[in-house]
């Protein structure tokens, strides 16, 4: 069963009288029949814990620099009545109490913990969003990493990959992302094209060796590295790798579309354009920011050609 996290945020322009506020709620978590008690903060303000019967679990902390925080965690079956009740009652007595030293009061909408169907998901760089998922539509593993399929209310099928396209990817998006793909997955190979289920490097080796030049390359493989840091060095040589060999197979007036990343990440995308600087065969570029509706942020997306 899910658990629902709730949050209740004071921030004042001087520090709490703990005595006199705690006082004042005492009578709410009674009405509740919650269990309190003091923990030891070392003189780090106030900390005290709530145990009520039906199972609720909350956290009272004012702290000595001039914020209060109140946390509630409930089953996903517990009465949202009686828990809106609640936090409905410690606004307003906090309000009270705390009145003259209030700068802003902060409650955030429910957070909902260990759910079948899971509605959060990062943002590039680390800021957590919501989703309207309603249904999870597929869900398996293939040998290469988890494939979803999520209904979202108001984009429809949503495809979340953590890692790359794969044979088991292209079925599932034949069948449940039709809105999106069409009918171009049908078959993988017709009079003017065939599409291979395979590893790029081996494909592009042999086209380069073959001196088989194309007018577009699209990498769809991954987004750059969010980091510059040393542990993602193999990251960043792989990008090369698959740059090199792309811009090689590419013909003089060709084109190479890429994805690059969130345009809030601003030192990675510093250095995907110093590594196209560095490439084996001199090129110029050209980058636009795209609004990705169900990325919900801006996305960079580069366009690359032989000089």
């Amino acid at each position: 069963m899910a658990v629902r996290h709730y949050t209740l945020d004071f921030k004042l322009s001087a520090p709490a009288d703990h005595s006199a506020t705690v006082r004042g709620l005492q009578s709410i978590f009674q009405e509740q029949e919650m269990t309190e008690t003091v923990h030891d903060t070392e003189g780090h303000g106030y900390l005290a814990t709530f145990i009520g019967k039906n199972g609720r679990f909350a956290i009272l902390r004012l702290h000595s620099h001039g914020l209060v925080t109140f946390d509630l965690q409930c089953c996903e079956g517990d009465d949202s009545a009686q828990v809106d009740s609640l936090l409905n009652a410690l606004e307003k007595k906090l309000k009270t109490l705390l009145h003259g030293t209030i700068q802003t009061v902060k409650r955030l909408p429910a957070l909902q913990r260990g759910g079948e169907v899971d509605r959060y998901w990062p943002t590039a760089d680390g800021r957590l969003i919501e989703y309207d998922i309603d249904e999870v539509v597929f869900d398996k593993d293939s040998a290469y990493q988890n494939i979803k399929i999520l209904h979202s209310h108001q984009f429809g099928n949503i495809l979340i990959l953590n890692g790359d396209v794969n044979q088991m990817v292209i079925d599932a998006c034949r069948k449940h992302m039709r809105k999106t793909c069409g009918n171009v997955l049908d078959n993988l190979k017709g009079d003017c094209y065939e599409v291979l289920v395979e590893d790029c490097v081996p494909i592009l080796k042999k086209f380069v060796e073959e001196g088989r030049t194309f007018d577009y390359v699209i990498n769809d493989l991954t987004a750059i590295p969010i980091s510059t840091a040393p542990e993602e060095e193999s990251m960043w040589e792989f990008l090369r790798l698959i740059l090199d060999l792309s811009i090689k197979v590419l013909r003089p007036s060709g084109k190479y579309f890429t994805q690059g990343n969130c345009v809030n990440l601003t030192e990675a995308l510093s250095e995907y354009e110093g590594l196209l600087r560095r490439l084996s065969c001199n090129v110029g570029f050209s980058k636009e920011v795209v609004c990705v509706p169900s990325y919900l942020e801006l996305w960079i997306f580069y366009t690359i050609w032989k000089k």
